[in-house]
């Protein structure tokens, strides 16, 4: 008898895609499971902190920066990204991350990827590539997987 239910990764990323759906950032729907042996440890969406306005009921506090090779980059100041939101979540639960995984539903932001290596994530799964030019070089020499799905 075959085993016809969804493998393990695609069941995290599909729970990752439903918690984007919490999201309050008009720019972006993102959403991120940490897990750890098959077990859902902590998740998150990006939004605003606890109890400020989010970009749904003010609009999205976009800021502009310029990176050392001349890129604009336009990012909204008033959002906190999933990734932190699902590390916050752990700590404040005093969950033990250490050694596991994420399952985002984009590749994580320079910022995002460096607390997440800090972190003790191990690999990132992700769904939609988001500017993986930007983090390879921190990618390779950290020595986390990066993981399309």
């Amino acid at each position: 008898m075959s085993d016809s239910r969804i493998s393990w990764d695609e069941y995290f990323i599909r729970i990752a895609d439903m918690v984007s759906e919490r999201s309050t950032c008009n720019r972006a729907k993102i959403g991120a499971v940490i897990v750890k042996d098959r077990s859902i440890l902590a998740t998150g969406y990006n939004g605003s902190p606890k109890g400020e306005p989010h970009c749904t009921d003010v609009g999205c506090l976009v800021y502009t920066s310029t990176d050392q090779d001349g890129n604009v980059e336009e990012n909204c100041f008033r959002t906190i990204h999933a990734e932190i939101n699902a590390i916050t979540q752990a700590a404040k639960n005093g969950t033990m991350i250490d050694g596991s995984d994420i399952y985002i539903t984009a590749s994580p932001c320079y910022h995002c990827l460096k607390t997440l290596i800090n972190s003790g994530i191990k690999r990132i799964f992700y769904h939609k590539p988001y500017k993986l030019h930007r983090i390879k070089s921190l990618t390779d020499s950290a020595h986390i997987e990066l993981i399309q799905i």
